[in-house]
């Protein structure tokens, strides 16, 4: 049994009701979950005590990347979560109608990867939220699972 945090941070809800089916699926695999919200976390050793961390923002942007408010700080401040040697797997609703549709998951993954992170797959870029593609929130818990 792993230890898997799962934070997000979610403006409208998309990814928070993501972040919640995924919560069901990875513990129903018989992991250990704790969700997180973005707007209560701090950077500061917040990996500490876990296996793996699932990350997951909404992010949009027509020239510039801009992350959701609450996760932005804590992506900015990732080098003190103590990524390193952690499983590391990436989520994001976004609008296909912005440039960096689901911006979020590649700018996470190569960050986390440079601090040292083992991404274990894919990342979930979706519209919408849980309910618009339960088959691929399932899939991506899958994979998560698979990683763990």
């Amino acid at each position: 049994m792993s230890k898997v945090m799962i934070l997000f941070g979610s403006s409208t809800g998309n990814t928070e009701s993501i972040a919640q089916k995924l919560e069901e699926l990875i513990a129903a695999g018989g992991h250990e979950v704790t969700l997180l919200n973005a707007s209560e976390a701090a950077a500061d050793n917040l990996a500490d005590g876990y296996d793996a961390v699932l990350m997951g923002a909404s992010a949009w942007g027509m020239e510039d990347l801009e992350l959701q408010d609450d996760f932005a700080p804590l992506f900015d401040e990732m080098e003190s979560m103590g990524l390193k040697g952690k499983k590391v797997a990436a989520f994001a609703s976004g609008d296909m109608e912005y440039e960096h549709y689901c911006g979020a998951v590649p700018a996470i993954e190569e960050k986390a990867k440079g601090l040292g992170a083992e991404i274990i797959c894919e990342g979930l870029k979706m519209e919408g939220d849980a309910s618009s593609d339960a088959d691929a929130v399932a899939s991506f818990a899958q994979d998560v699972l698979k990683g763990l």
